[in-house]
């Protein structure tokens, strides 16, 4: 844990780093998957996971949550006026959940060649292994770091001589408690309760399916591998070697089709080999659905919770991890992505089963003892998240149901339609355009978050 009765640590909690990957469907303007080739082929920020169609953004590396969502914004709009001038005009689909689907083929398997041909190859195995349907859920990912400075000031107060062995075994405990209590971020951000009936049946077009989630993707119908993986946290080492061994025994093809909600990501391509001798760089949260109640797909509000949320792990005692709660730990993760979060429980570290609303309510109260005293805007973030708990009609999921339930997907394409009308205008005023010049360092994850 951090030793925030010191000043020096204490003063730079809150500086770190961000980088946001938000994953979205490109569709026809009737509400189908689009079938033509990725439209941003030399752009390094804009590029394709699972299928053809499945656009993602990678921002630059930013210092704050405001940052990151502005970053976000400047290739989102970049993005919406270039599926605007295509020949044939496509759209943005702003929800995790998919629109029309006619059946598995109609899902584009993204394509690659010459010296990138395995990354096609690896999506084929995928698609046998998981279907296409699943691969048609996006959603978005969190990028955090801690600022270096931080972590050199905690270091010198540690027992550790070896800065990079300090380091890693920081993320390594944060990741572990990120397990435990990670739920959490799925609960204050579940946006999709809605499903068009031709995901579940073909040919039931305009047919709402409520499953009684409020985040499939995250959902026990969700993204999850066949097995339930226990990992060890006892150092970076141990880590990523229980990841090896899944690949070893091949349960896995390679490390990144392990389906776990956190990860720690070295710089550069994800290896578990660079994990090892490079050391972590950054921890990876990827349970984010896609708001569609905000243009780019996520508030900042939550990416500052994220931030704070690692933070107050970190600096608390560590709780004990066993097996037995690993496997607890992606029960509870399943648990909050329901829509109806009084009938669900959650079990706590100490073994209390409650309700997730209850739990909740009960961290968030830990996490605004723990940040009494800071800056009003910190205690504001914590409030909206509180708020989600205490009345429903302040969830996203509760939202989106109400708005856009009775005709999902021919809703979701008056939104769609009118988030690209709003986004380039806003570029062509050029009045919210920041330039990304700015940006002195980037995460190249372009090329390494395969599914």
């Amino acid at each position: 844990m951090l030793h925030i009765e010191n000043e020096n640590v204490r003063t730079r909690l809150l500086k770190g780093r961000f980088g946001i990957e938000k994953e979205s469907l490109r569709i026809t303007r009737d509400g189908y998957l689009a079938h033509t080739s990725h439209p941003f082929p030399k752009d390094a920020h804009i590029v394709r996971d699972f299928s053809e169609n499945q656009t993602e953004i990678n921002t630059p590396i930013a210092n704050s949550a405001k940052e990151a969502v502005e970053l976000l914004g400047v290739y989102y709009r970049k993005l919406q006026a270039g599926l605007k001038g295509l020949p044939k005009r496509e759209y943005l689909w702003p929800f995790s959940n998919p629109p029309y689907i006619i059946n598995e083929d109609d899902i584009p398997i993204a394509q690659f060649f010459g010296e990138q041909a395995a990354k096609t190859d690896y999506r084929e195995y995928l698609s046998d292994r998981y279907g296409r349907y699943k691969m048609t859920f996006s959603g978005i990912h969190v990028n955090y770091s801690f600022d270096e400075k931080l972590l050199l000031a905690d270091f010198a107060l540690s027992e550790t001589k070896n800065f990079i062995e300090y380091k890693n075994q920081l993320y390594v405990v944060l990741a572990e408690q990120a397990a435990v209590y990670g739920w959490l971020l799925v609960a204050v951000t579940a946006a999709s309760p809605l499903l068009d009936g031709s995901f579940v049946e073909k040919k039931r077009y305009d047919e709402d399916t409520f499953t009684g989630l409020a985040s499939i993707r995250c959902s026990e119908l969700g993204y999850w591998n066949y097995f339930t993986p226990i990992l060890d946290y006892t150092d970076i080492t141990r880590y990523a070697d229980s990841i090896k061994q899944y690949v070893d025994d091949g349960l896995l093809r390679v490390a990144a089709e392990l389906y776990y909600p956190i990860r720690l990501k070295p710089a550069g391509e994800y290896d578990l080999l660079a994990l090892q001798e490079g050391g972590v760089d950054h921890i990876e949260l990827r349970m984010f659905d896609l708001n569609p109640l905000t243009p780019v797909g996520i508030d900042w509000r939550d990416v500052g919770f994220a931030q704070l949320f690692l933070v107050w792990l970190v600096s608390r005692p560590r709780q004990d991890f066993p097996k037995y709660a690993q496997v607890q730990a992606l029960q509870n993760f399943k648990n909050a992505a329901h829509y109806d979060l009084k009938t669900v429980k959650i079990v706590m570290p100490d073994g209390k089963v409650c309700s997730v609303i209850d739990a909740a309510l009960s961290v968030l109260l830990e996490m605004q003892e723990f940040y009494a005293g800071y800056p009003k805007e910190i205690l504001e973030i914590l409030d909206f998240e509180t708020a989600k708990f205490t009345d429903q009609e302040n969830r996203y999921a509760y939202q989106v149901r109400q708005e856009f339930g009775g005709g999902f997907v021919k809703k979701g394409l008056v939104l769609a339609h009118k988030q690209q009308e709003e986004a380039t205008v806003v570029l062509q005023e050029g009045n919210c355009e920041k330039s990304v010049n700015f940006v002195m360092a980037e995460w190249k994850c372009s090329d390494i978050n395969e599914r």
